[in-house]
């Protein structure tokens, strides 16, 4: 009995151990889907060409205002494609780390979002500053600028790429353009792209207020879809708390809706 007992113990520690690793296999259809999905390519048209859109008509019916207008773009998954970095997570096994998503950035390999480089480099043609709001570290800044200057951005410099510093919070930097320019528009993959209230909210407050701000989606604010990671996992289904992979994994089951 006491044999048993301990092939039990050992059973149960290889299992917990197993549950801990990382594992990315939750992640495989999202990356598949987004590297390869013609349906994906067609969201991101969409987004665009509902900017342009919303752009012309604004430009349209423009009214004088006393600051130069602008438009404030998100860089990962808004503008640049970093499916390769997440790609090669999932086929290493490993979790998203400083280091290699630095290293990833300074290969200055990431390609445009599909309609991302037409509709940016039309607007700036309509004379719209275009800024670059990223939570990329400050050392990625010359790689980030680079990498979107190779691949054809207008206003790809130093100065129109705001990158964070030590709060991920974008409130600070936003506040920058806004005090010297008219944004007319804010593009990205994560609602906390777009104001602070995003950044701040959890679960389903976060639903609420986008319920509040329907109209603003598709006008204002355009929206890239991204399934691979953001706040709709960190501050949504698990309402800003620090989890480990195995608790992760639990709390994504207890999310589906079934009958």
């Amino acid at each position: 009995m006491k044999k048993y007992y301990i092939l039990f113990l050992l059973w149960v520690s290889g299992c917990n151990q197993i549950a801990h690793e990382t594992t990315n296999e939750y992640k495989i259809q999202a990356q598949v889907w987004t590297q390869n999905a013609a349906e994906y390519r067609a969201l991101c048209y969409q987004a665009f060409n509902a900017a342009k859109f919303n752009l012309d008509a604004f430009l349209f019916f423009e009214k004088k205002y006393e600051k130069p207008l602008a438009i404030i773009a998100d860089v990962d998954e808004t503008v640049l494609d970093n499916s390769p970095y997440d790609g090669k997570l999932i086929l290493d096994n490993i979790s998203y780390n400083r280091k290699s998503w630095v290293e990833w950035g300074n290969l200055e390999k990431a390609e445009a979002i599909p309609g991302s480089l037409e509709f940016l480099k039309y607007a700036s043609g309509k004379g719209i500053e275009i800024f670059y709001i990223s939570n990329r570290y400050s050392e990625q800044l010359q790689g980030t600028v680079n990498n979107l200057k190779k691949i054809g951005f207008p206003n790809a410099v130093n100065s129109n790429v705001l990158l964070r510093s030590e709060s991920r919070s974008k409130s600070e930097r936003r506040k920058l353009v806004f005090d010297n320019y008219q944004v007319i528009m804010l593009i990205g993959d994560n609602l906390a792209d777009f104001n602070d209230e995003f950044e701040e909210k959890l679960s389903e407050e976060r639903t609420n207020y986008t319920d509040n701000l329907r109209n603003e989606f598709g006008t204002k604010l355009i929206v890239l879809p991204n399934p691979n990671y953001g706040d709709w996992e960190s501050n949504g289904i698990f309402e800003g708390k620090s989890l480990n992979d195995y608790q992760k994994d639990s709390v994504r089951r207890t999310k589906i809706n079934s009958y």
